[in-house]
């Protein structure tokens, strides 16, 4: 291909770009007067036709030309509505955001402290008890089922069990214990023990 036919091709791309613009341009106040009658409202009219034509410009590529521009322009408007539509129609109305303001989370982290408490202090029970309250208050198992696993009676079964839930809460309701102190003299630890 000659410069000079590059050159002609260029012109004839602008002149129909110009043309295209100029098209577009006069396709605003029907594009107006078409969004304002599916929606109702002005501003959200005017928001849907400049929504419109900036999709239209970023797609001019694969407008077919020839073709009928008002028409390719009405489509990209309503599907933008009909989008929008969709979306919001699964959104409920909260203009004071009241709704939201219900839905925050409580804090979890305090759940799991508990939890981290509740795992030392069934550590802090003998072996014997601790294995009882497993059996019947977490795995739900009868006392005789319990007893017939552990190779013993259902009443010691029972008893186990009583003295693990009250040592637990009695574990679970008083306050943390004081880190152990390390003595560094036997002097200071006859000391303390005198007091």
């Amino acid at each position: 291909m000659k410069a000079s036919e590059e050159a002609h091709l260029a012109g004839q791309g602008l002149k129909a770009e110009q043309g295209l613009k100029a098209d577009l341009i006069s396709a605003i106040p029907s594009l107006r007067a078409f969004a304002v009658s599916i929606c109702g409202n002005s501003d959200r009219a005017d928001d849907l036709v400049q929504e419109t034509l900036v999709k239209a410009w970023g797609s001019l590529a694969t407008f077919s030309e020839g073709t009928n521009l008002t028409a390719w322009l009405f489509t990209i408007l309503r599907n933008i509505y009909y989008s929008e539509f969709r979306k919001r129609r699964r959104e409920a109305p909260d203009p004071d955001g009241l709704i939201a303001g219900r839905l925050v989370a409580p804090d979890s982290q305090h759940a799991h402290m508990d939890f981290l408490d509740f795992r030392d202090a069934m550590q802090k029970l003998p072996l014997d008890q601790r294995e009882a309250l497993i059996l019947v208050g977490a795995s739900g198992m009868s006392y005789e089922e319990a007893a017939q696993i552990c190779g013993c009676a259902p009443g010691t079964m029972k008893s186990r069990v009583n003295r693990a839930r009250n040592r637990l809460s009695e574990l679970m309701s008083a306050p943390p214990a004081a880190e152990p102190r390390e003595w560094s003299s036997a002097e200071e630890l006859s000391a303390a023990t005198r007091d």
